[in-house]
């Protein structure tokens, strides 16, 4: 915006300089403007000259003493020129004052020399000045162009009060004569070239600062074109060029005030802005931070009528597979377009913030009831049954949300926040919309974190072990497979639930090394069993997101199988739909996968939303119809319908199919009849130990 102004400003200037010198050339050719009175015009002169000095040496101070710290080479050396410019000035004032310098009387011819040397130093300065790359210089840098300028200024003047040389005539008898007009014409022609080279160096961003000098430039230009078309030193040209001169050295002063003060000033401002900004906002999404809620929410307990608020934190379900299988950028849009629908929907009083990862929170300023608050909070759920459509993709997402009531549930903002935060991770592992935060919960979260302590030194003390379920030919109800399942026997607590510890495992990173040992010891025992002398069958084991995103993951599961000795053929890796969102990345692990010769199958299919253009052209060889499905499949018309449609679909594409969960003689019958190749379920047996396993399944 300022440099918009500015530009038209120097447009503005540019134009009106031209008006200027072409309504003074007609204006004294119609009216023949008399030569003024001499000792008048000295007066004026030695005011504008004086105006002059003073512009310079203001102009020398500001660049060189002031934020000395940040000194950059356009400020050091546009401050050493204007040194020069305001010494070769204050020269020429003292020779229209009739002042001697080292005794050396000083002429008007001298004056005129003086008068043409700093504004061809002015003009060439800025060229030279401005045509190179600004960068910051050290005090060291700073030293020593001082100390140059200084021996310059020594060198150039010295010599001159010494010699007393006798410079060429620039007048004839009052009358400019064609050297002065030819060295006023040189100046102009520089003034042109550092305006060119300015614009041309700014033409991408041109700073306002640097506008300001290109039309310091142009007046010096326009008052030495007045100065040239004058027919002496004493007529309303030379006046006017004067004149035009010293709104130069004004405009030149402002220009370097911006460019050392005012620039330097906001850019400061700028900076603690954006400082600001960042220590309350995320960076990410845009919204007010957790610092930011906390002081919100301090304010909101400080007030004098404080009434009863709520504080929700949201936390985006399975946030980390959709990352781990999307990638990060695709992550990052996620969250972006969550906190812009919880924007979107939030009512005025209502703020949403971003707690930075998968979590939001909301305060609920003035709330009625809880039960109010839980409804609202609902319809803010609701929202996200729509799809998110990530690079041309919808992605189906879901949110939980867990909410703390102040004063009830905390009397101080850390409180609040822990306490929603607690209730929010109650509801996610218990798969819960949302929870109302209940002191029970934080004792909880204390087993929770005990648990997860307990469960890094599990392994080491081998207190892991594998169930296996057996995979059932529907038609002639032969075991052609078995699904080998981890359990953990706490030393304490005795054996804890798979759904209680696998996401701490998965949170915490184990679910790696405990996958691997799952592997290693299911492949182990297959291996036992089929050189016991027992029909070979096929063992399968359940990879984890982190596991498969693994670049290595094909090399380490053969390097397994080469060191047991089984055959990869007995040997079948699950994976579920969310596995595959990323399909480059899913399609070159299976396809790295199939070509160790293990089979594929997608576990608890039918609750995600895989593309049937995917899966047609996925390395897979069987499907396996989650048991949320199967256990309704008698009561339930859709739940029907969806096991008919993958089974028939499982048999276009050529795929095995398998149905979890069968529990009952009628479910078996309905499988039966929508030709599902096996079935999987305490209907023929749970997950048992593998001694009693062989005893059932194998020694038979």
């Amino acid at each position: 915006m300022r440099t918009r102004v500015e530009e038209k400003r120097t447009i503005k200037a540019a134009l009106w300089g031209v008006v200027l010198f072409a309504a003074v050339q007609l204006a004294e050719s119609v009216f023949q403007f008399q030569v003024m009175d001499k000792d008048a015009f000295r007066t004026v002169f030695i005011l504008l000259s004086s105006c002059c000095v003073a512009a310079s040496f203001a102009i020398f101070s500001q660049g060189w003493l002031l934020f000395s710290h940040k000194l950059s080479r356009y400020r050091l050396y546009t401050a050493a020129l204007f040194l020069c410019v305001a010494v070769f000035d204050l020269l020429q004032t003292m020779s229209l004052m009739g002042v001697s310098f080292f005794g050396y009387a000083l002429t008007q011819n001298d004056a005129l020399w003086l008068l043409i040397l700093s504004r061809m130093l002015f003009a060439a300065g800025i060229l030279c000045i401005y045509s190179m790359k600004d960068s910051m210089v050290s005090r060291t840098h700073k030293t020593i162009v001082f100390t140059v300028t200084s021996l310059l200024l020594v060198l150039s003047i010295v010599p001159f009060a010494i010699l007393n040389p006798t410079m060429p005539v620039l007048t004839n008898e009052g009358s400019m004569n064609v050297l002065m007009k030819v060295v006023g014409l040189g100046i102009v022609a520089v003034c042109l070239s550092g305006i060119a080279s300015i614009v041309y160096r700014g033409r991408k961003e041109r700073a306002p600062s640097l506008l300001i000098i290109i039309r310091a430039l142009i007046y010096i230009a326009i008052g030495q074109g007045l100065i040239i078309s004058s027919d002496n030193t004493y007529d309303i040209n030379y006046l006017l060029g004067a004149l035009c001169g010293s709104v130069s050295y004004y405009l030149m002063l402002k220009g370097v005030y911006r460019l050392t003060i005012e620039d330097p000033f906001r850019e400061q401002q700028r900076i603690e802005a954006k400082m600001n900004y960042l220590a309350f906002h995320d960076d990410l999404t845009g919204l007010p931070n957790k610092r930011r809620l906390t002081q919100r929410l301090d304010k909101l307990m400080r007030g004098k009528d404080t009434e009863k608020s709520g504080i929700v934190v949201f936390n985006v379900n399975r946030f980390k597979n959709i990352n781990d299988s999307l990638g990060h950028q695709a992550g990052d849009r996620l969250l972006q377009l969550v906190g812009d629908r919880l924007k979107r929907n939030s009512l005025p009083k209502e703020e949403i913030f971003s707690m930075g990862g998968d979590e939001f929170a909301l305060i609920l300023p003035a709330l009625v009831s809880v039960d109010a608050a839980m409804s609202r909070i609902r319809d803010l759920l609701a929202m996200f049954e729509k799809p998110v459509t990530i690079d041309d993709y919808d992605y189906h997402i879901s949110l939980c949300a867990g909410m703390a009531v102040y004063p009830e549930d905390g009397d101080t903002a850390e409180q609040l926040i822990q306490h929603a935060d607690t209730a929010v991770h109650h509801a996610k592992d218990y798969g819960i919309d949302v929870r109302h935060f209940v002191p029970s919960m934080q004792r909880k979260a204390k087993e929770r974190l005990k648990l997860e302590n307990d469960l890094r030194k599990a392994l080491e003390r081998g207190e892991f072990y594998l169930e296996y379920q057996p995979l059932v030919h529907l038609e002639s109800t032969e075991i052609v497979g078995m699904e080998a399942l981890l359990r953990w026997k706490h030393p304490k607590r005795g054996n804890v639930s798979p759904q209680e510890f696998i996401p701490l495992a998965e949170e915490s990173g184990l679910i790696v090394p405990l996958g691997e040992w799952v592997l290693r010891t299911a492949c182990q025992q297959n291996k036992q069993w089929q050189e016991a002398g027992y029909k070979p069958i096929c063992v399968s084991i359940n990879l984890s997101m982190r596991q498969f995103l693994q670049p290595q993951l094909a090399d380490q599961i053969g390097h397994i199988l080469n060191e047991i000795g089984l055959d990869p053929k007995y040997v079948e890796l699950e994976i579920t739909e969310s596995m595959t969102f990323d399909k480059e990345t899913a399609f070159d692990q299976l396809h790295r996968l199939k070509e160790l010769g293990v089979f594929i199958s997608i576990d608890d299919f039918g609750t995600g939303y895989s593309s049937l253009h995917y899966l047609k052209n996925m390395p897979i060889d069987r499907l396996k119809i989650d048991r949320s499905f199967v256990h309704e499949v008698m009561s339930d018309h859709n739940d029907a319908a969806i096991v008919s449609t993958i089974t028939s679909m499982a048999h276009h594409l050529h795929l095995k199919v398998t149905a979890e969960g069968v529990e009952n003689e009628e479910q078996l019958r309905f499988l039966r009849e929508q030709r599902c190749h096996e079935g999987q379920g305490y209907y023929f047996s749970k997950p048992i130990l593998p001694e009693d396993f062989e005893k059932m399944f194998l020694l038979h």
